[in-house]
């Protein structure tokens, strides 16, 4: 059964960064795209970033890119998610995401947006930004 623990939210200060870390378990992780999303007070879970299975693409919603930085440790079945300059409309719980195939599957290009291509979600990590 695939686990995810994500960890690292917390409260800052507008332009304050966090980095937060979602650990896997019961996969191949270096097998496994890997994604964010995040929800809002009152909103829907919005997708924001992603992963290849071989780290070399990424993809970045528009709101964030420039920002936050995905990166992974295969060693660790960890990704992280780099978060600079953050906003107030950054609060949100995030939530790390893995796709439903792995690289047998898609080739070493694929990122996954789609909330229909994920099948395990972690239990979500809070992220406070105050003004």
């Amino acid at each position: 059964q695939v686990q995810l623990v994500e960890s690292g939210g917390g409260l800052v200060q507008a332009g304050g960064s966090l980095r937060l870390s979602c650990t896997a378990s019961g996969l191949t992780f270096s097998d496994y795209p890997m994604a964010w999303f995040r929800q809002a007070p009152g909103e829907g879970r919005e997708y924001i970033a992603s992963l290849s299975w071989n780290g070399d693409y990424t993809y970045y919603v528009d709101s964030v890119r420039g920002r936050f930085t995905l990166s992974r440790d295969n060693a660790e079945n960890t990704v992280y998610l780099q978060m600079n300059s953050l906003k107030p409309e950054d609060t949100a719980i995030y939530y790390c995401a893995t796709t439903r195939y792995d690289r047998t599957e898609v080739p070493g290009a694929f990122v996954p947006f789609d909330a229909g291509d994920f099948g395990s979600w972690g239990q979500g990590t809070q992220v406070t930004v105050s003004s």
